[in-house]
């Protein structure tokens, strides 16, 4: 219809097959491509075992108490349950999901914005078009199903560029309870895409190695092996000889 006018096609967080999807997609011919850093240096990246998970979470809520911050869940079911714990435990917190009635939506999520509410436990519903620039944490109770969804929601953490925390609580429960969803009937090319993306979610919180440069990498961006802001650069650990143990 219009075949002299110009197109510029814009994606948040993507790889490189979905850069290339786009293209295909929109049959851009010839275009020129602009990829900015993924890097978010001001995001520190915890993960920790899942245990007793909402005793975890109100130890790390518990330093801030005064911060915002958002909450992701898997299912709709477990924000609202999640919310209404946290108000009992004194917390300001709210459920938002897609399922929720619209007026209750989006007074929940002004009520966010305006810091009225310090805590929106939130499945992926939430998050697009929310551009609050004071959200110190992101946490996510539930493993993500692929990097890209768990990098673009920690970086709605520190918008304002202050140092803020991404923490993630990781069971392999979860990415077995992930596995079943992401096989898609009668489609093996896509669950085969969907569960190497669940694989790679797995590897990063089973790391022994920088967070950051495993992110980066994902994105196709080299970047050095200690960023001094995420736990496993931050922890200290201790060498000693075990030979005689590792012998027997």
């Amino acid at each position: 219809e219009f075949p002299n006018i110009p197109v510029i096609a814009l994606t948040a967080t993507a790889d490189k097959l979905t850069q290339k999807d786009i293209l295909e997609k929109l049959d851009l011919r010839d275009p020129a491509e602009f990829v900015s850093s993924f890097n978010r240096a001001n995001i520190t990246y915890r993960v920790i075992p899942k245990k007793n998970s909402f005793n975890q979470l109100l130890t790390f809520l518990e330093e801030r108490k005064e911060d915002s911050g958002i909450i992701y869940c898997l299912s709709r079911k477990s924000t609202e349950q999640l919310a209404a714990d946290l108000k009992e435990e004194g917390f300001s917190a709210e459920a938002y999901h897609a399922g929720m009635d619209n007026a209750i939506k989006a007074h929940n999520q002004e009520a966010f914005l305006r810091d009225d509410v310090k805590i929106i436990v939130a499945t992926i519903a939430f998050g697009m078009g929310i551009n609050k620039s004071n959200v110190r944490y992101v946490v996510h109770v539930d493993l993500p199903k692929n990097i890209e969804g768990y990098y673009q929601e920690t970086g709605r953490a520190g918008r304002d560029g202050l140092a803020s925390d991404a923490l993630l609580l990781y069971s392999y429960g979860d990415a077995s309870k992930l596995q079943r969803f992401a096989r898609i009937e009668g489609n093996e090319e896509q669950s085969a895409i969907m569960l190497k993306k669940l694989d790679d979610m797995v590897k990063y919180c089973q790391l022994q190695t920088c967070r950051r440069q495993y992110l980066m990498q994902y994105f196709d961006e080299s970047f050095p092996d200690n960023c001094g802001s995420c736990d496993i650069c931050l922890s200290e650990y201790e060498k000693f000889d075990a030979t005689l143990i590792a012998q027997k």
